[in-house]
């Protein structure tokens, strides 16, 4: 008879950590349900599917050596000795022959366990831009955030009220209406904000959801407002016009906490309601409508990344979080609140990036890599094959994929046919790792022994299960490597030294925090509002913003040092239908891509059956009578046209996304995925020199092209 137990813990599968019941049958993970009790006791669907993910046949199990040509992918098994000491090797090669800033590392969604953040600190905004290289001489540290989440968490609100967007969070418990604007909770990670919003809606407050998709989110919601991609910021400056012809904004905080209100109250003269109808397709009672809402108390704001992609991407998200500030509903009841300064003396590893040579990407995105102590990935591929301004010859990847994850896959691969060294850490097969010298088989979080901090709260992740094979955790992969190289002392050598580093001056002790399933807080302090006032926003105590100004910068004195417009401006998004109407002929759709589906985990998890059967094929959403007018019917192959070439998806007709757009999946075109997953890399269709000129993003959101029946 199989053996069962059940034991509290989190989630393996994403870094978000949620509480969980495991249930055990044979030392096994079988199946988890949410933890009661637990700050994040949910479970997703991939979550649901754990067992599928760690068992899978695809994972990788042993420390591989290419034996063939780069991109053949035929390795052959070796020791993780002969690993590191192979890695070493390669590493100090390049090392001699080009100097330390020709090696260079990036780390993906893959790498946002805890410790790997905590112990490779760089201190910048960025977490999981790793220091591994910093002691061997190389500044060239990358992460995902050079095109995901950073305009969002950390460029616009630093620029704008001095403090990342963690910082923040929606007052659903004393909301009276929630803006849900370009984010579908729903199949975001964690999904606890969904929770909130539902059990908010049983409550009576109203949801209006902003998108150009009717997500589940948009569904449950009292109103939809279909907007066209990549102008939420006219829609935003829009409002902000109404407010002030109608006077409804709240003058008090305008004139005592704002920086810029007379240049900004000037700017948007010119987006009319009738103008901004144009722009966005959003019609004048909607946004009326809308300015009406935001300008009552207790409104809150859920923001993500969907505003992201565009052209003026970061002043976008700038323009919105003006709102709130103007209607008075930033850090009061309701609206959207700065946490409460946590409490604890958990310990860093960080170290600091050498001196001499800038990481790549500095020179043109400065704001950037100054302010999250990182180079910016989109600028490497100059920098592998041309040596601008100066060569990258050696690589490591952990947890990411690159050639699904940004704008044209050719470049990438040339570049990695380029390099001298290439090392990949991952779970599983990428196409990444099809070029790689080494690959390195890295453990599901439930593998390994650690601790997971939230805004306000910390849990203690133990190991459910010994690591799959001979896989390892990323930390001690890292870490060893180091070793290998000659400087292992910077970094604890075991789970348990790591441990101890962290929580070794702490007023939190291992064993404590190991008898709490659910969790410790680490906000003792009761909430307190409008906490500019009272000094708790600044590290001097004093009151206002941690900005230079100390106030709420509309005018944003940081951009204006780095020579941007400091004004939340609009700009047209460049391949749109106002700015190249000649383009627009050819290609009269807008694509937008990136909406996230609940089966996948960016490129994750798209060689798992269970979640297969959830959507086997890469669908495109297409408006009914878009589709009509092209022949096109529910279920039909189609190609998706744009300048750059044209990929096969499938017809998904739906009134669930406005006339005029498509959103293609993301996610396709890695070498474990079905057939028509493998086939369907969307990013063959995005543009890889169309970006936010601040962030360096690229438009994944707002794209022209054509889509016809195969």
């Amino acid at each position: 008879m199989a053996e069962e137990k059940v034991i509290k813990g989190l989630c393996g599968i994403c870094p978000s950590g949620c509480g969980v019941e495991i249930l055990m049958e044979d030392e096994k993970i079988k199946k988890i349900k949410p933890l009661k009790g637990h700050p994040l006791g949910i479970t997703c669907t991939r979550g649901v599917h754990s067992s599928e993910i760690v068992y899978s046949p695809d994972r990788l199990i042993r420390p591989m050596k290419r034996i063939g040509q780069r991109g053949e992918g035929r390795f052959q098994n070796i020791s993780w000795e002969e690993a590191y000491d192979f890695v070493a090797n390669l590493i100090r090669n390049v090392v001699e022959k080009y100097g330390a800033s020709a090696m260079a590392i990036y780390s993906g969604r893959g790498g946002f366990e805890q410790s790997l953040i905590d112990m490779f600190s760089t201190g910048g905004q960025d977490p999981i831009s790793l220091n591994f290289l910093f002691p061997l001489g190389s500044p060239n540290n990358f992460s995902c955030s050079s095109l995901c989440n950073n305009s969002h968490r950390v460029l616009a609100p630093m620029t704008t009220l001095g403090a990342p967007y963690d910082r923040l969070f929606p007052d659903f418990e004393n909301a009276r209406c929630i803006i849900v604007w370009g984010a579908n909770p729903a199949t975001d990670s964690p999904p606890i904000y969904m929770k909130k919003i539902v059990e908010a809606k049983r409550m009576g407050v109203k949801l209006i959801a902003i998108d150009p998709i009717k997500t589940y989110t948009a569904k449950i919601a009292d109103e939809w407002i279909g907007i066209r991609p990549g102008t939420d910021g006219a829609l935003a400056l829009g409002i902000a016009n109404q407010m002030f012809e109608k006077g409804i904004y709240d003058t008090s905080f305008a004139d005592d906490w704002v920086h810029g209100l007379s240049e900004f109250r000037e700017y948007v003269k010119k987006f009319s309601p009738k103008e901004v109808e144009k722009i966005t397709w959003v019609n004048t009672e909607k946004i009326e409508m809308l300015t009406n809402e935001i300008t009552k108390p207790r409104t809150t704001l859920v923001l993500h990344t969907g505003l992201e992609y565009t052209n003026s991407g970061l002043q976008n998200i700038r323009a919105v979080l003006t709102l709130w500030a103007l209607s008075g509903n930033l850090d009061r009841p309701g609206g959207l609140v700065f946490r409460m300064p946590q409490s604890s003396k958990l310990r860093r590893n960080r170290i600091d990036p050498p001196s001499g040579k800038k990481p790549i990407g500095h020179d043109r995105y400065p704001l950037f890599c100054d302010i999250n102590r990182s180079g910016h990935f989109m600028e490497i591929p100059r920098a592998i094959l041309q040596g601008d301004p100066y060569f990258i010859k050696g690589l490591i990847i952990l947890g990411s994929s690159i050639i699904t994850a940004y704008p044209n896959p050719n470049l990438w691969k040339k570049c990695f046919e380029s390099l001298d060294c290439l090392i990949v850490i991952d779970r599983f097969l990428t196409n990444e790792a099809l070029y790689a010298d080494v690959v390195l088989p890295a453990t599901t979080m439930y593998e390994i022994k650690s601790y997971k901090r939230y805004p306000g709260h910390i849990s203690f992740r133990e190991k459910i299960i010994p690591p799959v094979g001979e896989a390892r955790n990323d930390y001690l992969i890292l870490a060893n490597l180091a070793k290998a190289l000659g400087y292992g002392e910077l970094y604890p050598q075991s789970e348990d030294e790591m441990l101890e580093f962290v929580f070794g001056q702490s007023d939190i002790s291992i064993e404590e925090l190991k008898s709490h399933s659910e969790g410790l807080s680490l906000n003792p302090s009761p909430m307190v509002y409008e906490k500019y006032k009272k000094g708790l926003l600044r590290r001097d105590k004093k009151p206002g913003f941690e900005t230079p100004s100390g106030r709420f910068e509309i005018s944003s004195n940081l951009l204006k040092r780095y020579g941007y417009d400091p004004l939340p401006i609009y700009n047209e998004p460049i391949e749109g239908p106002i700015h190249s109407p000649e383009l627009a002929k050819e290609f009269p759709l807008i694509l937008t891509t990136g909406s996230r589906i609940q089966s996948t985990f960016r490129s994750q998890h798209l060689n798992i059956p269970g979640l297969l059967r959830l959507q086997d094929k890469p669908n495109i959403l297409i408006h009914p009578e878009d589709a009509h007018k092209r022949g096109i019917k529910d279920g039909d192959r189609v190609f998706v046209k744009t300048r750059r070439g044209k990929v096969t998806f499938y017809a998904k007709v739906t009134d669930k996304i406005i006339k005029g757009v498509i959103e293609a999946n993301m996610g396709g075109g890695g070498p474990i995925q079905p057939k028509e997953w493998r086939e369907a890399n969307v990013n063959e269709l995005t543009d890889f020199e169309n970006r936010d000129p601040i962030s360096g993003f690229p438009v994944f959101k707002a794209l022209l092209c054509e889509v016809e029946k195969e």
